[in-house]
């Protein structure tokens, strides 16, 4: 098995691809070990001392490190998890475990406009940022601003206000007048 890694605009997030399905639809993300208990693989990757988080997109996996570790003495141990937990046959998440499909749901007055907003997202914003190891997702909409949640490399990347403000701002308002503000939300 051959595991290609990728740097991301997070100089904190490597982008690990191992050449097979990572998650069949959805995304996955694990913002702290406490969070990893429905994946085995994540599980794996947690176990290795300097890793903060770990997200899951269809055919990556992207690891997040503390700023006083360095990749060079980690790097070693991710691909060794990667590799033993394909190599084990046991599933990236167990049983009846729920992978996201991204958008909070949102009814009203506003639905039209939201799903206007989430099919920007899905066909411009998502496609770009998985290639950067990350998601963006819908989280709300009220009077104007569109809440977003960002994760994997997206969360905590040092551009992340950047590509909110200059690019999915400016693209919704294109698309959509009534959206005044685009705003990053944790959940």
């Amino acid at each position: 098995m051959f595991i290609q890694t990728e740097s991301t605009p997070n100089p904190a997030t490597l982008k690990f691809l191992p050449g097979q399905t990572v998650l069949e639809a959805g995304t996955a993300d694990f913002p702290s070990s406490e969070t990893a208990g429905a994946s085995p693989l994540a599980g794996r990757i947690f176990a290795i001392d300097g890793v903060t988080a770990v997200f899951f997109g269809n055919d990556f996996v992207t690891v997040t490190k503390e700023d006083s570790v360095e990749w060079d003495h980690i790097k070693p141990a991710i691909l060794g998890a990667v590799m033993e937990h394909y190599q084990s046959g046991q599933p990236v998440m167990e049983g009846g475990a729920q992978t996201a499909s991204g958008h909070a749901e949102h009814s009203g007055a506003d639905s039209a406009i939201v799903g206007q907003i989430k099919e920007l997202l899905d066909t411009r914003v998502r496609p770009a940022v998985a290639q950067d190891g990350g998601d963006i997702t819908f989280h709300g909409f009220d009077q104007g601003v569109v809440y977003l949640h960002m994760q994997g490399a997206c969360a905590g990347c040092p551009s992340s206000t950047l590509t909110l403000k200059m690019g999915i701002e400016n693209l919704l308002r294109h698309y959509i007048p009534e959206v005044t503000e685009v705003r990053p939300v944790a959940v």
